[in-house]
């Protein structure tokens, strides 16, 4: 089998777990879409939507049709930063310490209402975004691969949250907003719920077993997202792009003194790893110019810092994205 063949049996694997996403969880094509093109991407999203909207049922969903460990942790305020990487423990037997390792050693993590806990608990996922290990005094501890975040947030209460620290959303490939569904779409999930209520109560399960995909598929399926060709002309479009943000003298009116910070060089990297990926799911062994901008909202959105006078006008990141793309042609 050549590796023409190879590529065409791991796209069709990652087409049908999408599509197999997509009859579980309702309503969701687009968070769907967006997270497997981070795991293909080896990236970490950060989901923003209101309560109910699925994210957490996506995010068990996508590790369960994946060999490996799922952890789920509830950040709250008084949550420390060793509940999640885990601490040194005294032995009295060895008269030692130990290390106890902590639900960051997983693959799939799950840190559910990140913006619940305090900016040393966020910062504590850091080393192990960015990295893949955890540090505790002076031992380092690899995490096992692959190493996917899944955070979400509330974007509706404020009250005893905490906003995440610039870098800390920068580790971040994408930011999704996810949206309410429509109603057709609402009575649709209101059917499945109650049948799967039914299910429970009746002691059937209302999704047969599937196999899962394999730490080896993906880590094949991610090589040859990067071996996706990317032209010279795509990749100087996102490089003007991002480019683009740092011109402060020479911001169009619409978008001087609108932002804090620009672009840093995490959002060029992100925003061609996505496309690769994007086109490498469609089919396509090269990366055209709509891939880069279909995703560059979910890309970009987090890495920009709002200025006062955005904030004061009620311009928020997306906004500033499509003047940015408006003013950067493709070609």
């Amino acid at each position: 089998m050549d590796r023409q063949e190879d590529d065409d049996g791991l796209r069709q694997l990652f087409q049908d777990l999408r599509l197999r996403l997509q009859s579980a969880v309702v309503g969701q094509p687009l968070m769907i879409d967006r997270l497997i093109l981070a795991l293909l991407s080896d990236g970490h999203v950060l989901l923003e939507g209101a309560p109910g909207l699925a994210k957490t049922r996506v995010a068990r969903a996508l590790a369960d049709s994946f060999e490996g460990r799922f952890n789920r942790v509830q950040f709250t305020p008084d949550l420390m930063p060793q509940d999640l990487t885990g601490s040194a423990i005294f032995d009295p037997k060895s008269l030692q310490f130990e290390f106890r390792q902590g639900p960051v050693f997983t693959n799939f993590l799950l840190a559910d209402e990140i913006n619940r806990a305090p900016a040393k608990v966020q910062s504590a996922l850091l080393e192990a975004m960015e990295e893949r290990q955890v540090t505790s005094g002076d031992t380092t501890y690899p995490l096992a691969q692959p190493f996917f975040v899944i955070a979400t947030q509330n974007p509706i209460e404020h009250e005893g949250t905490w906003d995440l620290p610039e870098a800390q959303l920068d580790r971040f490939l994408m930011h999704v907003r996810v949206g309410y569904p429509d109603a057709a779409t609402e009575s649709a999930l209101l059917d499945m719920a109650l049948a799967e209520a039914k299910g429970q109560i009746s002691g059937r399960s209302s999704s047969p077993p599937v196999d899962r995909i394999a730490p080896s598929e993906l880590a094949a399926a991610r090589h040859a997202v990067l071996r996706t060709f990317l032209s010279a002309p795509v990749q100087d479009y996102i490089v003007r792009l991002v480019d683009f943000s740092r011109r402060a003298d020479d911001l169009p009116d619409d978008l001087k003194g609108l932002m804090s910070h620009p672009l840093s060089p995490r959002g060029s990297i992100a925003l061609a790893r996505v496309a690769k990926a994007a086109a490498w799911l469609a089919g396509r062994e090269h990366v055209l110019p709509d891939d880069v901008l279909a995703h560059a909202s979910n890309v970009l959105r987090h890495r920009i810092g709002l200025s006062h006078v955005a904030e004061a006008e009620g311009i928020q990141a997306d906004v500033i994205v499509e003047r940015l793309i408006r003013h950067v042609p493709p070609i």
